[in-house]
């Protein structure tokens, strides 16, 4: 199904889950549109998608196949680049949610981060990913588990993965929650 037009009734759907697939979209403002249209009042969409941080900017722009381009907007009411549906830029979760989430805040008010975790800090690179061999021994995950552990409040600067929890308001207002971490 084409995200930019879901096909349901309007708050006909009371979640939809999301993996790696935002940063895939031509127009993610008129997905999100779409969201505020087809949930129900308190329904939720669950993402899961790349996250630019210091440690994964060098993976994502010079490594990563989808690449990652800084200087879109994906905010706009259309098209921001010509692509296919397999190609991505892998800044989009980052610029929506972090350099300009006022502005999503603001073109979308009824939907509501209610969380909002950045993540997978050693274990989402030494698994391979979908298309690479895992390049940890099945004996050392719990190790490295472990270690992502104790990493994990460094996770800001470090991971590579963006979980978000979105949650349409059945009214208007953001009510200046905070989104849990």
């Amino acid at each position: 199904m084409d995200a930019h037009a879901i096909p349901f009734k309007e708050e006909s759907l009371d979640n939809i889950v999301l993996f790696d697939v935002l940063h895939h979209l031509a127009a993610p403002a008129v997905f999100f549109r779409e969201l505020e249209r087809v949930l129900r009042p308190k329904g939720r969409a669950i993402l899961m998608e790349p996250y630019v941080s210091r440690m994964s900017f060098p993976v994502y722009r010079f490594l990563h196949a989808e690449g990652m381009k800084w200087d879109t907007d994906p905010l706009l009411d259309q098209p921001f680049e010509r692509k296919g549906p397999f190609e991505g830029n892998q800044a989009v979760p980052t610029l929506i949610f972090q350099k300009q989430r006022q502005r999503f805040l603001d073109a979308f008010p009824k939907l509501n981060i209610i969380r909002e975790q950045t993540m997978d800090i050693l274990l989402y690179p030494l698994s391979g990913g979908f298309h690479n061999p895992s390049l940890c021994p099945r004996m050392l995950w719990g190790v490295f588990g472990s270690a992502e552990d104790l990493l994990n409040p460094l996770s800001d600067y470090l991971a590579l993965r963006l979980f978000l929890v979105l949650e349409k308001s059945p009214t208007l207002s953001h009510g200046g929650a905070q989104p849990d971490r």
